[in-house]
């Protein structure tokens, strides 16, 4: 069993090497024009205004969570829409099960108005 392992194995440690030699090559290869404007800090073209260590509001951290929440139902509706024809009426029910259970939470989250950025 551990011989199958051996050509995945090989395959990363090439992938490795390549890599390592790659960034290797173009640090000794490429030029090398160090001044300060390149150096600076650069935000969208526009000098940077306060410290990058400032603290986010939670309702920030909120929203993102929310987000991935609601995105990851798209990794089960996907299958379900490939295999729709053959689960028949017991598929349709079951997403229907899943879609009601997203809704009441996002009827929830829309209660405790937890997506307000004020």
């Amino acid at each position: 069993m551990p011989e199958e392992y051996i050509p995945i194995v090989l395959i990363l440690l090439c992938a490795l090497a390549f890599g390592m030699v790659a960034v290797w090559l173009s640090r000794i290869l490429g030029p090398r024009r160090d001044y300060p404007e390149k150096l600076t800090t650069y935000e969208s073209g526009v000098e940077p205004v306060r410290t990058a260590h400032e603290r986010f509001s939670v309702k920030y951290y909120m929203v993102a969570v929310l987000f991935i929440l609601f995105d990851i139902e798209v990794v089960f509706i996907y299958p379900w829409a490939v295999r729709y024809r053959a689960l028949g009426w017991y598929g349709l029910i079951e997403m229907v099960v899943f879609i009601g259970i997203l809704l009441a939470g996002y009827i929830y989250i829309l209660k405790k108005e937890a997506l307000k950025w004020d």
